[in-house]
């Protein structure tokens, strides 16, 4: 059975996070889907994840290409979390409990300066957690991670 890590952005912004958390995940080998909800914010990552330092390659590609199921990293809207290890939720992107159980690692990334986007957190911490899925919940404080909450291993 899956984790979700809930990360709450209070320091820095995701095109600064995503890339940590893309090689964390890789670093385990893990195939990830990056799931957001508007192809502006997806092109925007893209961009970002291509500009990034030589040393920090990520490949990865846009959803709707030849070659999807050939990525390690894929960035899309509506795509199903099959054939991943791990999914990175974005820009309120929504995660069912069922997606979140069948994959090793699902991380939530939300802006802590949008209410709306705090907001939707809550709800989908109270989903996940009543659905029995392990959660954490990270903020950022003065520029590190600091685990804030957890549910108790069932």
């Amino acid at each position: 059975m899956g984790a979700v890590y809930f990360y709450h952005l209070t320091d820095s912004p995701l095109e600064a996070v995503l890339p940590m958390l893309l090689d964390r995940a890789r670093g385990q080998g893990w195939r990830v889907l990056v799931r957001g909800r508007g192809a502006a914010l997806l092109d925007r990552l893209d961009q970002a994840l291509w500009d990034g330092t030589e040393d920090g390659f990520r490949p990865h590609g846009l959803a709707g290409g030849p070659h999807d199921a050939d990525q390690p990293i894929l960035l899309g809207a509506d795509v199903p979390a099959d054939g991943f290890a791990c999914m990175m939720a974005v820009d309120g992107a929504e995660v069912t409990s069922a997606e979140a159980a069948a994959l090793e690692r699902t991380c939530i990334l939300f802006d802590g300066q949008d209410g709306d986007a705090v907001a939707r957190a809550r709800v989908q911490w109270k989903a996940m957690t009543a659905n029995a899925i392990l959660a954490q919940y990270w903020a950022q404080e003065n520029g590190a991670w600091v685990k804030k909450a957890e549910t108790p291993t069932p």
